[in-house]
This record gives structure tokens, sequence and C-alpha cells, in this order.
């Protein structure tokens, strides 16, 4: 009876928050064991709490299908709006469907889908993925002087923002002729796989002077590889993305030579701010771009207070 009665209390307590909020709005993270996810999840709880926002999240554990089953179940519920941070990129196109047929706002966050134009009633909320990698580049090519082989460890290739970083880095390259790629392979933006992709590489004997990495943990995973080599911490130059506190502790020291900095927060609460604004009918651009910020270690200091 006692188990009963706490359980009604607290199904009427879940009730009473979710009414008391003034709007509903699902979210689908693509994998919330992700490092990065898990920020952009966290950003978007504390914007919603200032809000007053009711949100219930749902972890899509990288399943296309599984998604696509949780925007319908959001739809069903007929929440305000929905918040998508996509597993895959090519396969947004049913999900946008679904909420334009249901006539309820949309918001894709972190990943851009591959649909350029989105219909009316559909924003998108991320970072400019080819900038990032045009920031790498350039700093790496300085710090090369213009000269010198690198190796490029690639994202999920089913991400268009492991093929617009690595864009990024090759339209840089046009203008050093002395720098050639070696290598380039995906690690799935895993450190696990950086590090044996690494290992891997310097087995079969391919020498480079820098690796790009399209995030942090890959070149983390890189730089753990280099060290069990015996190569002296600097020797080969390391650039990551995304500026997680365990990439700035990296560049602190000295794995990383740099990284870019990806705004998790910012993400958050502009696509949250952006789903508000379509509930209530107000404007919004179809495109909010958060930029891009270079990391160097002196730098290091000014981002780590993004995470206190």
């Amino acid at each position: 009876m006692r188990r009963c009665t706490l359980l009604f209390a607290t199904l009427l307590l879940l009730f009473s928050q979710w009414a008391a909020a003034d709007y509903r709005i699902g979210v689908s993270i693509a994998r919330v064991d992700d490092n990065f996810m898990t920020y952009v999840r966290n950003g978007l709880e504390d914007a919603a709490r200032k809000e007053k926002v009711q949100i219930q999240f749902e972890d899509a554990q990288g399943d296309v299908v599984r998604q696509l089953n949780q925007i319908q179940g959001f739809l069903g519920q007929k929440v305000d709006a929905v918040i998508v941070l996509p597993v895959d990129t090519a396969a947004t196109a049913n999900m946008t469907r679904a909420a334009v047929e249901a006539k309820i706002p949309l918001v894709y966050v972190n990943r851009h889908p591959d649909e350029r134009v989105l219909p009316k009633g559909v924003v998108t909320v991320a970072s400019n993925d080819v900038e990032a990698g045009q920031l790498q580049m350039r700093y790496l090519a300085q710090r090369l002087a213009g000269k010198g082989k690198i190796a490029i460890i690639l994202g999920d290739l089913a991400q268009n923002s492991t093929h617009d970083r690595t864009e990024g880095v090759k339209q840089v390259l046009k203008d050093y002729p002395g720098i050639k790629i070696v290598e380039q392979q995906s690690a799935e933006w895993q450190r696990n796989k950086g590090m044996d992709l690494t290992s891997n590489w310097l087995l079969a004997g391919t020498g480079f002077d820098a690796i790009v990495a399209n995030n942090d943990e890959m070149a983390i995973g890189a730089a753990m590889a280099l060290q069990q080599a015996g190569k002296a911490k600097g020797e080969i130059a390391i650039v990551g993305i995304d500026g997680l506190p365990d990439g700035l502790a990296a560049i602190k020291r000295g794995m990383l030579a740099a990284s870019v900095f990806q705004d998790p927060k910012a993400q958050a609460s502009s696509a949250l701010q952006a789903a508000i604004k379509m509930i209530k009918g107000e404007p919004v651009e179809a495109d909010v771009w958060v930029p891009f910020q270079l990391i160097t270690p002196d730098q290091v200091a000014v981002f780590e207070q993004h995470y206190k």
C-alpha cells in the first residue's frame, strides 16, 4: 500500500511539474553517452529551467529508426516543439516531413541536415564546420612554416560535419602547396579508435609532422598513441575540435597543440530560444550559426570559464 502511495505521489509531482511549465518540448539526442552531446543536453536542461519549459529527453542510441520513432512519438503527444540532435544528417527528411505535417516546430541542433534548405517551421542551430577546419589548418600551416606532411583523422563518415571540417582543412591547404596529406581515415569520433588508427600508421612506417583530427577525442587518442611510441610531446603537432574540458586539459599538458572551440551551451540555449520563438509565432532565422573559436595554449584559461 505504501509503495502504491509513493508511486502515486511521484506521478502527481511529475504531472504538476509538467502542467506548470509554459511549454512542452520533446528532445531526441543521437547518443547521450557521447561526450559533446552530454554538454548539449546539460545546456538544454539549464536553458529549459530558466525559461520554465518542460523537456522530455530520449536517447536514440545511434539508431536512425529509433530516432524517427521518438520524433513520431513526440508529435503524437502533441508537444509544443521538437528538438533533434540527428543520428545521421542524411536521414532527417522523414522527421522534417512528419513535423511539418503535424504543424509542430522542429529545431535541429549541433548537426545540420544534409538538406541545406529546410521548409518553414524547421530551423537548424549549429556551427559552421568548414570554418572549424579552416581555423585548424591555418594554425598548423603557420606552425609548420608552410611545409610538411599531415594525417587527417576523420569523424563518422555518415555526418556532414566530418566532410565539412575536412573540406575546411583542404581549402586552406590550397594556399600551402608545401604541405601534403599522407593519410586520411575515420576513427568515428572515438578516442580509442583514434589511438588504434595512429598506432597502425606508425607501425606501417608512415611519417607525418602533424595530425588534424575532426574532434578532440580522436586527437587525444592520437596523442596517446604517439606517447606509447616514444614520441616527445609536441614533436608531432595535433589539433582537434570541440574544446571540452578533456581537450583543454590535453592542451595544458602539451598533448594537443591547439583545438577549436565549439560552444555546446550556446548551441543548446539558441536551439531552445528558436523553439520558443516558433511556438509563439515569432520570426526566426532558418540557420542560426554559433561561431567557432581557435584555442591556443595561452588561451586555455579563458575557455575553461565556460565549464565553471
